[in-house]
Order: C-alpha cells, then sequence, then structure tokens
C-alpha cells in the first residue's frame, strides 16, 4: 500500500504552508531501537529464548547489528539464519506470537535510553520542535518502553508498525505520524540509525540525520544521510544546521 492515502488528506495544510498562510512548527520524527533507546539486550535475550526452544545456540549482543531491524518476524528470521534454518511461513507466525509474549514481559529489563537522550530533546522542544516518534516496533510494545523509562510524554504522537495500514520504509508511516501530531510534511526532520529509516525520508522527501551508534549494518557514512552524528547530544545541532540551510524551502 502506499503513501497516497494519506496525502490526499493533507494538502490543504501542505498548500497553506507554502503559500505562507500559515507559520509551521517543524517536527523531527525519531525512530527508536537503535536511535534513541538501546533495546538490544532485550531484543537479543528475547530471541534467545525462541532459539533455546528451538534448540538452537544463542546469539551474541555483537550480532544485534545483523538481526535488529524491521520488526519481531525479520529479526526472527534472521537470527534462525545465523543458526542455519530457514523457516517456513507458518512457522515464522508461531515464532513471532511467542517472541511478542515474551517480550512484553521483559521489555525493560535492561533497555535504556542512549545516552544525551534527555538532553538531547529537552533542546529540540525547548527550540520549537514538535516531536513524533516513527518504529517498526508495533505500538503497544513501544508506548509500554517509552512510558516505562519516562519519556512517552515527550512525544506528541508514538507510531508504530501497525498505528496505520503501512510502515516503514513506506513514507505513509512517517507522514502519517507528523499528520496526527499536527504537523505538516513540507517541515519535518528524521532522526534514524538504518537503511531504512533513510529510505522512509527519501521517500517522504524530508531531510534525515543518521546516528552512527545505532544497529546498522551498513556504517552510517554509507547510508546517504543527509547529517550523520555520533551521539544525540548532537541532533539539535544537526537539525538546526537543517533548518538555517533551508532544506523545505523546495518542497
Amino acid at each position: 500500500m502506499s503513501a497516497a492515502w494519506f496525502r490526499d488528506v493533507d494538502i490543504p495544510a501542505r498548500r497553506m504552508y507554502r503559500t505562507g498562510a500559515m507559520a509551521a512548527r517543524h517536527t523531527v520524527a525519531f525512530d527508536l531501537d537503535g536511535t534513541l533507546v538501546d533495546t538490544a539486550p532485550d531484543l537479543i535475550g528475547t530471541l534467545n529464548v525462541v532459539l533455546g526452544e528451538a534448540r538452537l545456540d544463542p546469539i551474541q549482543i555483537g550480532d544485534a547489528r545483523a538481526v535488529i531491524g524491521r520488526g519481531a518476524r525479520v529479526m526472527i528470521e534472521r537470527g534462525f539464519a545465523l543458526r542455519g534454518v530457514r523457516l517456513a511461513e507458518h512457522e515464522l507466525d508461531r515464532l513471532r506470537t511467542r517472541f511478542l509474549a515474551h517480550y512484553d514481559e521483559h521489555l525493560v529489563e535492561q533497555s535504556r535510553p542512549f545516552p544525551g537522550a534527555q538532553a538531547a530533546l529537552d533542546a529540540l522542544a525547548a527550540a520549537g520542535a514538535r516531536l513524533v516518534i516513527c518504529t517498526n516496533k508495533p505500538e503497544r510494545y513501544s508506548v509500554k518502553l517509552l512510558a516505562a523509562l519516562g519519556l512517552s510524554d515527550r512525544f506528541a504522537v508514538i507510531a508504530g508498525a501497525d498505528t496505520f495500514p503501512v510502515c516503514k520504509p513506506d513514507p505513509g508511516h512517517l507522514l502519517g505520524a507528523v499528520e496526527r501530531a499536527g504537523g505538516v510534511d513540507a517541515a519535518v526532520i528524521m532522526v534514524g540509525d538504518s537503511a531504512v529509516d533513510v529510505a522512509t525520508a527519501r521517500a517522504a522527501k524530508v531531510p534525515i540525520v543518521a546516528v552512527s551508534y545505532g544497529y546498522s549494518d551498513v556504517p552510517a557514512a554509507h547510508l546517504g544521510a543527509d547529517r550523520v552524528v555520533d551521539q544525540l547530544e548532537d541532533v539539535p545541532a544537526a537539525v538546526a544546521a537543517l533548518l538555517k540551510a533551508s532544506a523545505f524551502a523546495d518542497k
């Protein structure tokens, strides 16, 4: 499904922004896993439970970059592939259900915000940014995780993989979150750690800041982002630079 379902409803708002009929606040959309929160320990821990029940050796935390991304189903598929096992579709469905049931009970045992998260969010909010989450983690788990970490009230919208009819890299996921937060797609910057995040931003025709410490198996410098930062504290400056460069002027 394409982003057309979203774009059709937002034309008046976009037109008002571009003609100067309303002053648009910019929106900063964060990916969650590997960008804002280090969730690898609990994700890998849950994957290892599923692998153990199949009598397979556990995955090491160092393998996080090879398996995390695009949701639980892909993570399970990649994890089993690392152990030489190819799963049928019905097995993936069953294991995904098992994975999510366990993860629901253990998603904040070791997961923590990356250093500088609070300061970065404070600085962005002080600069007038509207903040949203755009993640391929299901909405229920995203909300629960952020609430447990004391971050949920920082975001106008928390859009998970099942919030809209589409998810990343479909631009409708990002643009739907922005629209629901009261923003316009002509004034958006995304922050992420993966090729999926960059593809989403490019499809939505918005700038993206990539973080270098995330779970991508491709170095951040090679993802094709507009800016690359090594720590969350640097995100506000990168966003300010993109705004100053009038990144939205030709949208």
